[in-house]
């Protein structure tokens, strides 16, 4: 072997130590990322906007894979999760699915019914009732559907009613309203209710002048005392 072979031999020699240099290179550089990046997982995401309090689908979201490490804890990873449950607000389209997004609709209890009706926007508690939430209805009548002789009144009909579900936002025609009254957008609201307060209920959205919500906060007494069922205005002049 003459002394231009030897030199090409080194040369070739040199080469393979190189490539294997920069293939162990490589794959230092992939394992590094590998082991930042972590396995991947199947997250998923929302096709489309999700009105609040719109109870949830596995046909609302797709599937998508993201690394472990990039999703946080309260990440859905699996769609059984969002059976019997709704929006808590409104999800946004290509938002990924968190479990505080959603909550779970609540049951009826034995010896309760539901019942729904059209919450005025403007005088209810707009934005604040979610299903599970717990409510005082207030129902306010005239002199004329007190009868003659007898003075307005506002009377809590139901107290600590339980609200298990809330509709969309539904714009009314401004005529339909009674008594003078122009209600322009109401929200159904449905309650779980014994029969005597669904009773109540029916009584006060047929006759009343107005019914209202008042939001109860949580751990709040769940008895009226005396005197705080009905009010007339004639008790603050009398004092």
């Amino acid at each position: 072997m003459n002394s231009r072979q030897r030199r090409g031999v080194v040369l070739m020699l040199l080469s393979v130590l190189c490539a294997l240099g920069a293939f162990a290179g490589v794959l230092s550089v992939v394992s590094d990322v590998n082991a930042k990046v972590g396995p991947e997982v199947t997250a998923y995401r929302v096709k489309a906007d999700i009105a609040p309090y719109t109870e949830l689908s596995a046909g609302q979201f797709e599937e998508v894979s993201m690394p472990r490490r990039w999703l946080s804890d309260s990440a859905v990873t699996d769609l059984a999760a969002v059976e019997g449950r709704t929006a808590v607000t409104r999800l946004l389209k290509g938002s990924l699915l968190q479990r505080d997004m959603m909550v779970l609709r609540p049951a009826l209890e034995d010896g309760e019914q539901e019942i729904a009706i059209m919450i005025d926007a403007a005088t209810g508690v707009a934005g604040k009732i979610t299903p599970g939430a717990r409510v005082n209805i207030f129902a306010t009548f005239d002199e004329e559907s007190r009868g003659r002789g007898s003075v307005p009144e506002s009377r809590i009909i139901v107290a600590n009613a339980k609200v298990i579900d809330v509709g969309r936002l539904t714009p009314l025609d401004p005529k339909a309203g009674d008594r003078g009254r122009t209600v322009t957008q109401a929200v159904p609201i449905t309650f779980a209710l014994d029969t005597q307060d669904a009773q109540r209920v029916a009584f006060a959205e047929s006759f009343a002048v107005h019914v209202r919500l008042a939001l109860v906060a949580q751990g709040s007494p769940t008895d009226l005392r005396p005197g705080e069922g009905t009010y007339t205005l004639d008790e603050d002049r009398d004092r």
